[in-house]
C-alpha cells in the first residue's frame, strides 16, 4: 500500500482503466450476440476514466488499432471511442500512421463517419505529436483524399496546419480550382485555397478566394482545454514537468489555432517568387540559419509584435528601416488609442507589447513616447502587471527624463494611500534595477552616465522603502525593501559592475529599523549585504580614494561598528568606540533605557541584550546550539555532565557551568558554534559580517580551520 491515497486512487483507476479497454477489444471480436451482454455500458465507462485521466501510448495504441481496423463494434460505440481518445502523452509517428493509412474508400476501411472523427482527432492533437513532419510526408495521401465529400471539411483544416510552400504546386493549385468549382465554392475548400494563396499571391487570382471561406477554427475548444489539463496532471504524477518546447522557428498562424487577432497582423509577403524565400516558408531552425541572408521582409513589418520567427529574423539581421516601419504603425496607434478611435481593447496592444519586449529584449524609443501618452489616460488599474512588465525593460537613460514622463505619472496612477500599491511599485523598481544590471554588465567601456542613472533610481527607491518600512513594519515589506538592497549590493561588490557606477549605502534609519526586526531571516540577509557592502567599499579605496568622502565611509562604517557591538560585543547603543553611533538612539532614550532594565533584576544590562545568547531574534538559536552541544556529550560520555545550562549563556556562566561540573565550552567557541548554527539554518549573513568585520573572529575562525586540516 502506498502511504499516498493519492496514488492508490489513481492506481485503481489506471486498473479500471485497463479493465475497461481489454473488455472493449475482446468485445470487438465477437458479434452481438456471442458477447452475451450489452458492451455500450462498458464504452461509457471508459470514456468517464479516459476524460479523467488519459491514455498512456500503450493503452492509446491498442484502441487506435481497434477504430482503424474490422471489427464487430457498431458505429455509435467507435465513435464515443474516438471522442475519448484523450492522449496522456505525446503520440508517436506510428500511430500517425495507421490513421492517416485508415483513409479512404475498401470493404477494410473505417466508415467515412469514423475516419471524419479521426481527422479532427488529428487536428486536436497537432500539437503532441512526437514528429510533425510525418503529415508533412503524407500531404499527397490527405489531398488525394479531397474528393471524399464526407471526410473534406477535417481533410482542409488538417491540410491547412501542414501546407508549406513546397507542398504548393500547379497542379494541386489547379484540382482545388476545379474542386471549388465543382462543390460550389466550398468555404473549407477555399479556406485551403487561400493558404495557398498566401505562398503565391501572384498565381492564383480570381473569385475563387473571394467567397466565404472557413476560418478553420479549432473544432473543439473544450476537448482541447481537457487535453492540456490530463497532460499536465500526468507530468506531474511522473514528477516529470519538461514543457514541450515550442516551435519558435515558424509563423504563427491565427487561422489554425483558434486565436485570431485583430490587432496585429499575421506575416505575409506577397512579393514571393518561385526563387525567393520567405518566413512562411521556414519550418525549423537548420532552415531558418540556413536561409538567413535570403529571407524577404513581410509586407506589415509591425506583425514582428506578434511572431516569434520575425522577432529572431530582425534581432540577427537588423534593419533600420524596419523598426522605422513598426514604430510607425504603433504611433499610429497610439494616436488613435488616444483619441478613442482605435476600434480595440488597450489590453490587446499591452498583450502584445509585452510579448515583443519580453521575447526581443528590446525597448524601442517608440514605446517611451506611447507610453508618456497613454499613461495620462490610463486608469492604473487595467493591464497593471502588463505595464510593469513593460516598462521594466527601459533601458538605461536619464533618470529625471524618464521620472518625468514615464515613473512620474505610472506612481501618481499607481499610488492610492495604500501600502499594497507602494509595494507594487518597490516590486517594479527592483526588477528595473536586476534589468539594469544586466546591461551594465554587457557594457565593455564605462559609460559617464550609467552611475549618475543608478544613483538617482536608488536615491528614488530610499525614500519609498523609509515610507514602507514606518507605514507597514511587516515581515514582508522587510522582505521586499532587502530584495532591492541585494541588487545595490551586488552592484557594490562587482568589480565589473561597480565600474560603471559609485556605491550607494541605504539611509542610517532604514539600516537599524532593519536590524532591530523580530526575524532572524531579515536580520541575517541585512547582514549579508552589509558585508557585500563592505567588500565593495575596500575594492574601491584600494584604487580610489576620491570618489567618497570621509563623512560618507564613516556612516557605512557606523553600520558595522554598532551591528557588530549589539551582536558580538555586548556593547549595543554605545557611541564612544570610533565610527559607532549607537544606532542613532538619542543619549536621554538610552539612559531611560538603562535604568530601566536595571531595575529589572535580571542579571544582564541594556547593553548586552542584543548579543547572541539574549537576542529576541537570535537567542533561541544561540540556547538551541548549546542545547545540542550537550546533547551530543551526554550521548557520547553518559554521565559526565552533572547540570545543564539554564541560559542565556554568557561568559560567566560558562566559566560556573564548568566549576559545577556542567559541559566545558569556551565563550569565544560558542560564539562561533552559534555562528555555524546559523549557517546551517539558511541565515549565514551574520557570520558572514562578522568574519569580515571582526578581526579577532577572523583570527578565530581560520585557527579552527587549520586544526580540521
Amino acid at each position: 500500500m502506498s502511504d499516498n491515497p493519492e496514488d492508490d486512487d489513481g492506481s485503481q483507476a489506471a486498473r479500471e482503466l485497463q479493465e475497461a479497454i481489454s473488455d472493449i477489444v475482446q468485445a470487438s471480436k465477437l458479434t452481438a450476440k456471442q458477447r452475451g451482454s450489452n458492451i455500450k455500458p462498458t464504452v461509457e465507462k471508459f470514456g468517464s476514466l479516459s476524460y479523467n485521466q488519459g491514455l498512456l501510448p500503450a493503452d492509446l495504441g491498442q484502441l487506435i488499432d481497434l477504430v482503424t481496423t474490422p471489427s464487430f463494434l457498431d458505429q455509435a460505440s467507435l465513435g464515443n471511442i474516438v471522442r475519448n481518445l484523450y492522449p496522456a502523452t505525446s503520440v508517436s509517428d506510428d500511430l500517425v500512421v495507421k490513421v492517416i493509412g485508415c483513409l479512404g474508400h475498401g470493404k477494410l476501411k473505417p466508415s467515412l463517419s469514423i475516419q471524419g472523427a479521426l481527422l479532427k482527432w488529428l487536428v486536436v492533437i497537432y500539437h503532441i505529436i512526437d514528429s510533425q513532419k510525418i503529415l508533412a510526408r503524407s500531404y499527397s495521401v490527405l489531398f488525394n483524399l479531397l474528393d471524399t465529400a464526407a471526410i473534406r471539411k477535417q481533410l482542409c483544416h488538417l491540410l491547412a496546419l501542414i501546407t508549406r510552400r513546397r507542398h504548393v504546386r500547379p497542379h494541386r493549385i489547379q484540382s482545388l480550382l476545379s474542386l471549388s468549382r465543382q462543390t460550389g465554392n466550398d468555404p473549407s475548400v477555399t479556406g485551403l485555397l487561400r493558404v495557398f494563396k498566401d505562398y503565391y499571391p501572384e498565381i492564383i487570382v480570381g473569385e475563387a478566394t473571394r467567397v466565404k471561406a472557413s476560418a478553420f477554427k479549432h473544432p473543439d475548444p473544450q476537448w482541447r482545454e481537457r487535453l492540456d489539463e490530463i497532460q499536465l496532471a500526468h507530468a506531474v504524477r511522473s514528477a516529470s514537468r519538461t514543457e514541450r518546447p515550442l516551435d519558435a522557428f515558424r509563423v504563427a498562424r491565427s487561422r489554425v489555432n483558434g486565436k485570431k487577432s485583430t490587432l496585429i497582423p499575421e506575416v505575409h509577403t506577397s512579393n514571393a517568387t518561385e526563387n525567393s524565400i520567405t518566413l512562411e516558408e521556414i519550418e525549423n531552425v537548420d532552415g531558418f540559419v540556413k536561409n538567413l541572408e535570403r529571407i524577404e521582409l513581410p509586407n506589415q513589418l509591425i506583425a514582428v509584435l506578434g511572431d516569434p520567427l520575425l522577432q529572431k529574423l530582425l534581432l540577427l539581421k537588423p534593419q533600420s528601416d524596419a523598426h522605422q516601419r513598426a514604430s510607425n504603425w504603433l504611433a499610429s496607434y497610439g494616436e488613435d488609442l488616444m483619441s478613442g478611435e482605435s476600434g480595440s481593447d488597450a489590453a490587446d496592444c499591452l498583450e502584445m507589447l509585452q510579448a515583443y519586449v519580453s521575447s526581443t529584449r528590446n525597448f524601442p524609443p517608440i514605446l517611451l513616447t506611447f507610453f508618456a501618452e497613454y499613461l495620462q489616460i490610463w486608469d492604473g488599474h487595467e493591464g497593471r502587471d502588463l505595464v510593469f512588465t513593460i516598462l521594466s525593460y527601459i533601458p538605461l537613460l536619464s533618470f529625471p527624463d524618464l521620472f518625468t514622463s514615464i515613473f512620474q505619472p505610472l506612481e501618481a496612477r499607481i499610488l492610492d494611500n495604500t501600502t499594497a500599491s507602494q509595494l507594487q511599485l518597490l516590486d517594479f523598481y527592483t526588477v528595473l534595477l536586476q534589468r539594469w544590471t544586466i546591461l551594465l554588465a554587457s557594457l565593455e567601456q564605462k559609460s559617464v552616465h550609467t552611475s549618475a542613472i543608478i544613483a538617482d533610481l536608488v536615491t528614488r527607491v530610499n525614500n519609498l522603502c523609509l515610507t514602507l518600512i514606518q507605514t507597514l513594519p511587516s515581515t514582508l515589506t522587510h522582505s521586499k525593501i532587502l530584495d532591492f538592497y541585494d541588487q545595490t549590493a551586488h552592484l557594490a561588490s562587482n568589480p565589473k559592475l561597480l565600474a560603471h557606477t559609485r556605491i550607494m549605502i541605504p539611509p542610517s534609519p532604514l539600516v537599524y529599523i532593519l536590524h532591530f526586526n523580530l526575524s532572524p531571516t531579515i536580520l541575517s540577509r541585512l547582514c549579508a549585504i552589509l558585508s557585500k557592502y563592505k567588500g565593495g567599499f575596500q575594492k574601491a579605496m584600494a584604487t580610489s580614494r576620491s570618489e567618497y568622502t570621509p563623512e560618507y565611509i564613516n556612516e557605512f562604517n557606523g553600520f558595522l561598528m554598532d551591528v557588530c557591538n549589539c551582536i558580538w560585543r555586548s556593547r549595543a547603543f554605545n557611541n564612544n568606540d570610533v565610527n559607532s553611533h549607537g544606532c542613532l538612539a538619542p543619549r536621554s532614550l538610552v539612559e531611560d533605557l538603562t535604568s530601566y532594565v536595571d531595575s529589572l533584576t535580571m542579571g544582564g544590562s541594556l547593553s548586552t541584550l542584543f548579543s547572541l545568547s539574549y537576542s529576541p531574534v537570535l537567542g533561541l538559536s544561540a540556547i538551541s546550539h548549546f542545547r545540542k552541544l550537550e546533547d551530543e556529550e551526554l550521548e557520547s560520555y553518559p554521565g559526565e555532565i552533572a547540570t545543564r545550562h539554564a541560559g542565556p549563556v554568557t561568559r560567566a556562566s560558562l566559566h560556573a557551568l564548568a566549576n559545577n561540573g556542567g559541559l566545558r565550552v569556551g565563550w569565544d567557541d560558542f560564539r562561533l558554534g552559534v555562528l555555524s548554527h546559523l549557517e546551517k539554518k539558511g541565515m549565514a549573513g551574520v557570520g558572514e559580517l562578522m568574519y569580515n568585520t571582526m578581526t579577532n573572529v577572523m583570527k578565530r575562525r581560520s585557527m579552527a580551520g587549520s586544526k580540521e586540516k
